[in-house]
Formats: structure tokens, C-alpha cells, sequence
């Protein structure tokens, strides 16, 4: 039986489309149109966008026969300014800097890791939760303690444990010892080995739990009486605002 052109396999018609492919192409990223030039595209051949149109590409095409490209397209336009005039954006960049990442477009993203915005999260601040252990667990474990707690309540707080060096964080573990409470509902950050104070590892925590979409802040916890330490040495309360 033979098959009709419109039910051909898209694999075929994209295929088909591109060894006649007009130098001007269309493409559709994510809703947002766009039209270039196919050498534009292929400007870095080692990048995944130059791939996408080279050979036989694995592309959808939208109903009006645009390269489909399941991506967000708001911030397409700043990969296309780069590839059509070597001009890296200023704006956006962490936004960019992902979508560079997936297009895989090494000139860029070496470039963008130069600004200010990249190198900061990525060659400092990044570098140095990695050397806290368990960092992201912690904050996730945080996050589940904070909803547990939230039942009928407009706030919820989870106490912290902070320690920068191994001996405070056997000090850390006596002051635990010492505490009537579930020393489950303690979180424990540190120790680590690198320059940042624990107010930067505070003020990390924060920054990344409220990238997450809730509102949150610290201060020391008090010290209940009996308490072995002073409470601010390691302790502190997270509070969580829901409503």
C-alpha cells in the first residue's frame, strides 16, 4: 500500500527538507520565530546547533514547516546576535549561559564564564559549597523539615548547625547531646576547608533555598537553659514564611 505524502514518516520529510533546504532558514524556539542563515547556524561545527542541521538532523518541524526547537526562545535571539557578530550579551547572562551550554557553543561559553555574573557563582561560590559536605542534601532535607512542620501554621523554623573545623564540630556534637530534642530535626553544615566565614555559608543557604521560591530568614538560636554553649557559636534558626 502506498503512502500519501502527507502521512510520510517526519523523519523522511525533515530529512528530505534539508538536502534542499534553502540558505535562509526559519526556525521556530520554543514559539519564538526566528529567521537566519543556514552558514550562521553552522558558524562553530563542533556545537550541538551545528549539528542540528548538519547530515541527517533529529528536528521537528512546526505546521507551518519551521525547525522546531524545543528550547526557550526568548533568549535564542542573544545566541543568534553572537553567532551573526561575535557581540556577547550583557543581559540576561545567566539565562544565556544555560542556553549556550546546551547548544554547546564553546567561544561563547568561555566568554560568558569571563563575566563577572558566570565567574562568581560558578569559579567562587560554587567551587567553594562544593567543598561542604553534603551541601545540596542539606538544604533539600531543610526544605522537607521546614513542610513537615507547616501543618496549620502561617511560619516554620529548622535549627542549623554551622561548624567550619573538626573540632567544633565535635563541640557541635556534645552541644547536641546536651539538647531534650529530636537531634534528627538538626541540620548540620560543615566542617569545610576554605576561606568563607560561616556568615557566607548563612547567606548561601538563604540565597539557595530562596531560589527554590520560599521565603526564608536566619538568626542565631537561642540557648535554652543548661545549654553547654553559647548558642551562636553554632546554632541557628531558619524561619520559613508560608503565608
Amino acid at each position: 500500500m502506498s503512502i500519501s505524502s502527507e502521512h510520510k514518516p517526519l523523519g523522511k520529510q525533515v530529512t528530505s527538507s534539508l538536502h534542499t533546504l534553502s540558505p535562509i532558514v526559519e526556525l521556530n524556539v520554543g514559539g519564538e520565530m526566528y529567521t537566519t542563515t543556514l552558514s550562521t547556524l553552522k558558524k562553530h561545527p563542533g556545537s550541538k546547533l551545528a549539528e542540528m542541521f548538519t547530515g541527517q538532523p533529529k528536528l521537528r518541524t512546526d505546521s507551518e514547516g519551521r525547525f522546531f526547537i524545543d528550547r526557550p526562545g526568548t533568549y535564542f535571539k542573544y545566541i543568534l546576535e553572537y553567532l551573526r557578530s561575535n557581540q556577547v550579551p550583557t543581559q540576561c547572562i545567566q539565562d544565556v549561559y544555560k542556553e549556550a551550554l546546551f547548544y554547546d557553543i564553546e567561544p561563547l561559553i568561555k566568554q560568558l564564564e569571563d563575566s563577572p555574573q558566570i565567574f562568581g557563582e560558578i569559579v567562587a561560590r560554587r567551587q567553594f559549597l562544593a567543598r561542604v559536605p553534603n551541601y545540596s542534601e542539606n538544604i533539600e532535607l531543610m526544605i522537607r523539615i521546614a513542610r513537615a512542620e507547616a501543618v496549620a501554621s502561617r511560619q516554620s523554623s529548622v535549627i542549623v548547625c554551622v561548624v567550619r573545623t573538626e573540632e567544633d564540630a565535635a563541640r557541635c556534637q556534645d552541644a547536641l547531646n546536651s539538647l531534650d530534642m529530636d537531634k534528627k530535626s538538626v541540620v548540620k553544615f560543615g566542617p569545610w576547608k576554605a576561606v568563607p566565614s560561616i556568615s557566607d555559608l548563612l547567606d548561601c543557604i538563604q540565597m539557595d533555598v530562596e531560589a527554590k521560591g520560599y521565603k526564608i530568614s536566619f538568626q542565631p538560636h537561642v540557648a535554652e537553659k543548661g545549654f553547654r554553649f553559647k548558642s551562636h557559636d553554632f546554632f541557628y534558626k531558619f524561619l520559613f514564611t508560608w503565608w
